[in-house]
């Protein structure tokens, strides 16, 4: 039996007209990682909209997979529409299962197999390229290499360069305002306060040179090529024949190049953090590293030959994930006893999911072997979704893994990274809880 929606447990700390808005912006992790004591469900008021968040496992399932087809994209992806348009991750219904459809091939083993080849070839030739005693800021290497890398299988080299240059130019930008503008009221919307203005001029000189790009490649008769742009300009719906328009083919480049990049150079980023915070951890990586690999280059065909590489990238995941994911009610929908109306906002946070001391012993502490068969025996599904769960599940979970897995196989096989004494990286809010910096110094492994 449901109960008045107005009996639904507010957050404490609102203010008139902003709601929880402040605290939202102040210290995105730590109020979102409060929540959960106020209940299951909780009202957050983004000035005078509510909205509803799901602290628990169970109803974040209810939402993600449960009561999936009740749901639709929230506040979060409207406000980011001028970054992704209407991509994988932003669109709804039909149109999101026609390019799900699409694009899964993208992702096939086969092809997964030959971004290896290019992942493997970049970090090998970045981690040749340190000196012994050179100081890195990891944060910034790994978001190079994960974009560069990216570029590299989406573009053809001698046309994507501008698009990898704007990528590098407006990203961080971009990142910077994005949870700003979702946690923002709505009268702030279209007033030309400085995240509105930064995050849309970022957004659109990322779609402009993208858009150049696309018609570079079509104009030039190279759409045989293997690359992804090339592939999505050439394919084709196996039921209508239809391809996709080149507004269409841009959003998903725009979306692969948001989720491909920051997940996986913020997880490289904190996994050298807590290696080098715990020795023991990672003797025993490097000591599974030589054995399965040796002195060659990383393949994919190692990648399920490095079960402790797996636990560590695992665990860094469950601490540093997703911040905040939105969605919005179709129909009328019971959620933890409570009526929610068609319309209604609720979001989730993965990062506070995965530090729930019901679900996870000492959750704030870095642990890789929670993840060991028989440590995590018994545990449902729903307790660790580090690329979310049901039809909105990453579509790119694969790549990303493997890129992650032979970056961090590679470097550790060859270096030490260890800190640079007066900072200690904090994790700062945007799409990931991604370290603000992170100073290392390289030594040679074998001394």
């Amino acid at each position: 039996m449901s109960v008045e929606l107005q009996s639904v447990p507010r957050a404490p700390g609102g203010v008139p007209l902003l709601g929880h808005a402040l605290k939202l912006w102040r210290d995105p992790l730590g109020f979102l990682n409060s929540l959960r004591q106020n209940g299951e469900l909780v009202r957050v008021d983004l000035g005078t909209m509510p909205m509803y968040v799901a602290t628990s496992a169970r109803l974040v399932n209810e939402v993600t997979v449960k009561q999936a087809r009740s749901f639709e994209k929230g506040r979060l992806f409207d406000r980011v529409r001028p970054l992704v348009g209407n991509g994988l991750a932003n669109a709804g219904g039909e149109t999101h299962r026609k390019h799900r459809r699409l694009m899964q091939p993208l992702f096939h083993h086969q092809r997964i197999a030959g971004y290896a080849e290019t992942m493997s070839r970049r970090v090998l030739a970045l981690a040749e390229s340190w000196t012994p005693g050179q100081e890195i800021a990891v944060e910034q290497v790994m978001g190079e290499y994960t974009i560069e890398t990216l570029a590299e299988t989406m573009f053809s080299a001698d046309i994507g360069r501008p698009a990898v240059e704007a990528v590098r130019r407006n990203f961080p930008v971009i990142l910077k305002y994005m949870l700003i503008r979702a946690a923002s009221p709505r009268f702030l919307d279209r007033l030309p306060i400085r995240p509105n203005r930064e995050f849309d001029a970022a957004s659109e000189s990322m779609r402009r040179v993208i858009d150049e790009v696309i018609a570079t490649t079509r104009e030039s008769g190279q759409a045989d090529r293997p690359d992804l742009l090339s592939v999505l300009l050439a394919t084709r719906d196996a039921d209508t024949g239809e391809g996709l328009t080149d507004t269409e083919v841009r959003d998903e480049l725009v979306t692969i190049l948001f989720a491909g990049t920051e997940t996986t150079a913020s997880t490289l980023s904190w996994a050298f953090h807590e290696l080098a915070r715990h020795p023991d951890v990672e003797k025993q990586l490097v000591a599974e590293i030589d054995e399965v690999v040796g002195d060659r280059a990383v393949t994919i065909e190692d990648i399920p030959r490095l079960p402790g590489v797996k636990r560590v990238l695992d665990e860094v995941i469950r601490l540093y994930g997703v911040t905040l994911l939105m969605r919005r009610t179709t129909t009328e929908v019971d959620l933890g006893g409570y009526t929610l109306p068609a319309g209604a906002e609720v979001a989730f946070s993965l990062y506070a999911l995965h530090r729930d001391p019901d679900l996870y012993e000492d959750p704030d502490r870095f642990d890789p072997d929670r993840f060991l068969p028989e440590r995590w025996a018994g545990r449902g599904r729903e307790e660790f979704v580090p690329f979310g769960s049901g039809n909105r599940k990453c579509i790119g979970d694969a790549f990303a893994w493997t890129e992650a897995t032979i970056a961090l196989a590679t470097i550790l096989r060859r270096w030490k990274l260890r800190p640079v004494p007066g900072h200690t990286p904090r994790a700062a809010a945007s799409a990931m809880a991604h370290p603000d910096h992170v100073p290392m110094t390289v030594l040679p492994r074998d001394a």
